[in-house]
C-alpha cells in the first residue's frame, strides 16, 4: 500500500437491529484504532437508528474457509444424515419447529 494512500486498516462491521437478534455484516471500513473504527461504523452503519448493536472486527482477525479447500472441509458432514432435519418426522400438532 502506498504511504500517501493508507487510509488505516481494513475493519468489518456488524450491526444488530434489536437486541437479541442475530448481527449482520453490514460493510467495511478503514480506521487506525478501535475507536476510530467503532466511531465511524456508528455513524455510517446506524445514523438511522438502523441497529441497537455494533461489531467492528480487524479483517486481518477473520479466518475463514479458502474456496479451494471447501470440499474437503465440509464434505465429512455429508454422510451423517442423521445431523439434518429431515431425517426425523415432525409429530402432528407440532406448530413451532
Amino acid at each position: 500500500m502506498n504511504n500517501s494512500d493508507n487510509q488505516g486498516p481494513l475493519w468489518e462491521v456488524f450491526t444488530q437491529k434489536k437486541p437479541g437478534m442475530a448481527f449482520k455484516h453490514s460493510g467495511s471500513i478503514h480506521a487506525y484504532d478501535k475507536n476510530l473504527a467503532i466511531e465511524a461504523a456508528r455513524d455510517l452503519f446506524t445514523r438511522r437508528n438502523e441497529g441497537t448493536g455494533l461489531w467492528v472486527v480487524k479483517s486481518e482477525n477473520i479466518i475463514a474457509v479458502q474456496p479451494k479447500d471447501a470440499e474437503s472441509f465440509f464434505d465429512p458432514a455429508d454422510d451423517k444424515i442423521y445431523r439434518h432435519p429431515t431425517f426425523f418426522e415432525v409429530p402432528d400438532g407440532v406448530k413451532h419447529m
